[in-house]
């Protein structure tokens, strides 16, 4: 049904274009020269109060269909099926009365439940009829109501301009809300955690043990939340990733800009482009089916033991996946570089290395570093490669050769499973979300400030 009100709606925005320009056309007897906006524009303001005020309605009713549905179909169940149950009984009783209406029916329901299925097909069918015919009615309405206004003297592209600035503001709101919302729900459950375990013991415990405790003065009695192995792996294997990565990009972007010619660049940039689009599962199966017995083979060979799961497998394949971001955006800033740059390098009599070294990167420094970040951010918040190539355990250690966890690794895995979120073990994992949120931020204020001091040399 959803799927028809869209299309319809679409329909009619589209059919209200092609008449909101004929009507321009109309007024002014075929002679657009007469109008004081151009046809396009008298068709886009009809089209606009025609889809956007049908498409807001679609998406409230959506929203509050549910929860209305579900109060009425609570409150029309007999008094004797839902007296003495709490909350959550009476959410899992509603649960089940949808999955039997869906079809989906496991054992033998009892008739005030499939009754009670039958009379909630019934409501949403209703609904949903009723959220077509008030879709339609309102785009019904927005045309004749906007058909009318077209005249030669009516300022359509004003018109039109404010509601694109209405739909971008609306954009940029829901951005902002969106990002103060999960700021806000991190801190929450952090708060809660730091609860019940000591920060002290979070921040500087050196073992990271995370299970739920059996007795309530069992949460920090061990130290099991201490993060610092978490975070020291995190970094480990982010470095590893950077180190692969950076020299590799970046000098493969100066290659391509400076020294390639176009048939070399034309087959190489679009090959380290794929590596972008290939999925980190895939990176995961080639680092633990590939380079960890590659590794461990080497290691053995020189006397070295080198573990099954290393972090230097993880980081080394993580920096092959993160070296198109740093190549492509290093390769746009060099070419951003404007030509009179390297011209004056090449006429002081510099040479083509001492200009890339001594003109071109620091003048594309800003660029660069936006690559790096970006590199950077996705090494930290890589899950799956971690998983697959570098292991669960905490472990306190900077040898790459041993087995490491990360903090996205931990959050995956203390959110797994059927654990109510009102313990130490499940609310860690929002306290590890918080501490890599605001140490990503740091990073990005620290580039900014790199970014702000090279500009201010070289514009």
């Amino acid at each position: 049904m959803l799927t028809i009100v869209f299309a319809t709606l679409l329909a009619l925005t589209a059919a209200s274009y092609i008449i909101g320009r004929r009507r321009a056309y109309a007024v002014v007897g075929g002679a657009p020269e007469n109008l004081h906006s151009r046809p396009v524009y008298h068709g886009a303001f009809v089209a606009a109060w025609v889809g956007i005020p049908a498409f807001f309605l679609v998406l409230v009713w959506l929203a509050l269909q549910g929860p209305v549905v579900d109060v009425l179909l609570v409150q029309s169940l007999p008094a004797e099926k839902t007296s003495g149950l709490d909350p959550a009984q009476i959410d899992l009783l509603v649960s089940e009365i949808k999955s039997v209406a869906a079809g989906n029916i496991f054992g033998q329901p009892d008739a005030i439940v499939r009754a009670a299925a039958q009379q909630y097909k019934s409501w949403q069918g209703i609904a949903q009829w009723a959220m077509f015919a008030c879709a339609l009615a309102a785009a019904m309405t927005g045309l004749a109501l906007t058909r009318r206004r077209i005249s030669a003297a009516f300022c359509a592209r004003h018109s039109v301009e404010r509601v694109m600035n209405i739909i971008m503001i609306s954009c940029s709101l829901v951005a902002i809300l969106t990002t103060l919302g999960i700021v806000i729900s991190l801190m929450v459950e952090a708060l809660r955690f730091f609860d019940r375990v000591s920060p002290a013991a979070f921040f500087f415990g050196l073992n990271w043990e995370p299970q739920i405790p059996i007795r309530e003065d069992q949460g920090t009695a061990s130290g099991a939340f201490g993060a610092i192995p978490v975070f020291t792996g995190t970094l480990l294997i982010a470095g590893i990733a950077l180190l692969a990565a950076v020299p590799t990009g970046l000098y493969s972007a100066v290659y391509l800009t400076e020294y390639a010619n176009p048939r070399v660049r034309a087959v190489i940039k679009p090959i380290l482009e794929v590596l972008a689009g290939i999925p980190t599962v895939v990176y995961g199966f080639f680092a633990v089916l590939t380079v960890a017995p590659a590794m461990r083979s080497f290691g053995e060979t020189i006397g070295m033991d080198i573990a099954p799961n290393s972090a230097l497998a993880a980081g080394a394949v993580m920096g092959i996946m993160i070296i198109p971001f740093i190549s492509s955006f290093s390769d746009d800033a060099i070419n951003a570089v404007p030509k009179s740059m390297r011209e004056g390098s090449y006429g002081l009599g510099a040479t083509k290395a001492e200009t890339i070294k001594n003109v071109l990167l620091p003048a594309a420094l800003p660029g660069i570093m936006g690559g790096v970040l970006l590199a950077a951010s996705r090494a930290i918040g890589e899950t799956m490669i971690v998983v697959m190539a570098a292991g669960l355990i905490a472990r306190l250690t900077a040898n790459p050769f041993e087995a490491v966890t990360t903090v996205t690794v931990q959050i995956v895995t203390l959110l797994i499973g059927d654990t109510e979120f009102d313990n130490p073990k499940t609310l860690a994992a929002f306290a590890l979300g918080l501490v890599l949120f605001v140490v990503t931020l740091i990073l990005n204020v620290f580039a900014l400030r790199i970014v702000q001091k090279y500009r201010e040399k070289y514009e």
